[in-house]
């Protein structure tokens, strides 16, 4: 056993392989080992060959933490979101972590709750590691988490929503939606409806809007039932409200996947509809389950791995240029047709 792990067992605390283990294993200098550890140093091959052995014996990793404190750049980069475990955010999320991992940089998930307290929370714990960045998602985190983080200096890029003098990165939700309107109308369904949702987040908000205006536009009736969120069981509410009564909706444009789920199943299993003989059904963002046997849900793809690129991309756009122009990006939401409904040919 060698004396690091003797004394964490005797002291029943755990130590970290040091710098100067390593220099004593390898017989030279600390100094060394930091050459060693440190691109472009000056170190005779031979010695660092010798550093090299002995840290890979002993289990040695740089303290990145204690280096970046020194230069006073923490490395870590705050991803905070609001329920960062339903739909599309799980999959930006882990996107998102991924790029950052790969840029060299440490990924810091903030949930920021749904309660001043868990908010507050959140807030201390963001700015008291001093992230050297930040990515906001799309969802409720409010704005004076944006205005905070700019008020701490802070590269800032908020996804899926815009939020003044702020860079941004997010899909193309109006041209979608909107395109889904003419979609449905182009196959003679003029008798429309929209699975929304009460959350009236900044990315819902604009798909709702651009549905009803263009269908309106294109002389389409367009009924709007909101779940409570935009979740399964929002969308199964909205589908049994819309769907219940007479005259029934021939299609249904939902604001995510998770809703248009919902109102399948509330559609098939609830009411004994077929989707898409009696309802046809769009979604939004094309996570996972929008692929499953028992859904093939036609919908808006958002690319979680893209849509992290990009993200990166700007940041390290503005860590460059602290003082350029305004970063706006708005991706293309490309439109994936399966079973719930097919466009006219």
């Amino acid at each position: 056993m060698d004396d690091t792990a003797a004394r964490s067992r005797t002291t029943g605390k755990p130590r970290f392989v040091s710098a100067q283990d390593v220099a004593r294993r390898a017989g030279v200098s600390r100094s060394a080992v930091s050459r060693a550890f440190t691109p472009g140093a000056s170190i005779a091959e031979e010695t660092r060959e010798k550093v090299m052995q002995a840290a890979a014996e002993l289990g040695y990793q740089v303290n990145d933490l204690a280096r970046g404190l020194l230069a006073n750049r923490s490395r870590l980069v705050g991803i905070v979101a609001t329920k960062p475990e339903v739909g599309f955010r799980a999959d930006l999320t882990a996107a998102l972590a991924k790029a950052l991992i790969r840029r060299g940089s440490v990924p810091l998930l903030i949930n920021t709750g749904e309660t001043e307290d868990e908010l507050a929370a959140a807030q201390q714990t963001l700015f008291g590691h001093r992230a050297e960045a930040t990515i906001i998602l799309s969802g409720s985190p409010p704005s004076s988490f944006v205005d905070l983080a700019r008020r701490n200096g802070q590269p800032l890029v908020v996804i899926g929503r815009s939020e003044p003098e702020t860079d941004h990165v997010m899909v193309d939700n109006i041209a979608a939606a909107r395109l889904a309107a003419r979609l449905f109308v182009a196959r003679g369904l003029t008798r429309l409806a929209l699975a929304g949702s009460r959350s009236a987040t900044p990315s819902i908000v604009e798909r709702e809007t651009a549905f009803c205006d263009e269908a309106a536009r294109l002389g389409a009736t367009v009924a709007v039932e909101r779940g409570p969120d935009t979740d399964y069981a929002g969308g199964l509410a909205a589908g049994h409200a819309l769907l219940g009564g007479q005259p029934r909706p021939q299609a249904v444009f939902c604001v995510n996947d998770l809703v248009a789920l919902g109102v399948t199943d509330a559609a098939r299993t609830g009411l004994g509809l077929a989707v898409p003989g009696d309802v046809a059904v769009i979604g939004f963002d094309d996570v996972p389950q929008a692929d499953w046997l028992a859904y093939r849900l036609t919908t808006f793809r958002q690319d979680p791995e893209l849509m992290a690129a990009r993200a990166v991309a700007v940041l390290d756009r503005r860590q460059q240029d602290p003082a350029g122009p305004l970063i706006a990006e708005r991706i293309e939401a490309r439109l994936v047709v399966r079973d719930s409904f097919a466009p006219a040919q």
